[in-house]
């Protein structure tokens, strides 16, 4: 058993879920995996549950009787995760736009650096985006911006879902009562670990929009992003 869990979550990712499986098993650093789907209707989670077979006690899955959101699908991942004996806890998507060669780095600036939480970041100095138009390019950063603002958090990336947490964290922080789903549920664990005091390092990265897929944002996520953030600022 690994020291560390990276969760997946899918939603009709069988263009990309063996890929980026492989090749998180390809790693010098070995890291166990938990996909939690809910319950795709492509064959994403059978592809998991054959590859179970060549990976036992590496590779895991929690299948979701109902797709309630980005947010709630990492919650049960975390619980899992707490049930065991993880120390390191990752958030990654299944779609390659997280570098997973930066998983290590990742995992290190908290096991050997000090920190307790880790974010793969595209707006500190190095980071960076590829693959978006010039549009999407102005309002991912306002939005980003507009967090900042809001909240006063230290944090340039809060809506990034590339994030290594030490266990401490998640364990402080009452998963039943974190309130947002979609990209705000990113910002809202950001804000409660900082707002405990939990030292938070951003180290850049290269996202790369996905090639294979759909992706999942829809305007509800938008909004719920623009207005949850006024809530949790001024709900203590």
């Amino acid at each position: 058993m690994s020291d560390t869990l990276i969760i997946v979550p899918t939603f009709n990712e069988k263009e990309n879920i063996e890929s980026i499986i492989r090749t998180v098993f390809s790693l010098k650093k070995e890291f166990d995996i938990l996909v939690v789907d809910d319950t795709s209707i492509d064959g994403t989670y059978q592809i998991v549950q054959s590859l179970m077979n060549e990976f036992p006690e590496r590779l895991f899955l929690e299948i979701r009787a109902e797709k309630t959101g980005l947010g709630a699908a990492y919650i049960h991942g975390f619980k899992w995760a707490l049930n065991k004996d993880y120390q390191y806890i990752i958030e990654m998507d299944a779609d390659f736009s997280h570098p997973i060669d930066k998983v290590e780095l990742l995992y290190k600036t908290c096991k050997e650096d000090g920190f307790d939480l880790t974010v793969g970041s595209r707006y500190v100095k190095g980071g960076k985006i590829n693959n978006w138009d010039k549009k999407r390019l102005l309002l991912s950063y306002l939005a980003s911006l507009y967090v900042r603002i809001i909240t006063q958090i230290p944090v340039k990336d809060t809506t990034a879902g590339f994030v290594c947490y030490h266990r401490k964290v998640l364990e402080t922080i009452n998963l039943d009562k974190i309130k947002f789903v979609g990209y705000a549920f990113q910002i809202e664990l950001k804000f409660k670990a900082w707002r405990k005091g939990f030292k938070i390092k951003e180290i850049p990265i290269t996202f790369i929009d996905r090639v294979k897929g759909k992706s999942k944002m829809n305007g509800s996520i938008i909004s719920e992003a623009i207005f949850g953030v006024l809530k949790m600022r001024f709900n203590k």
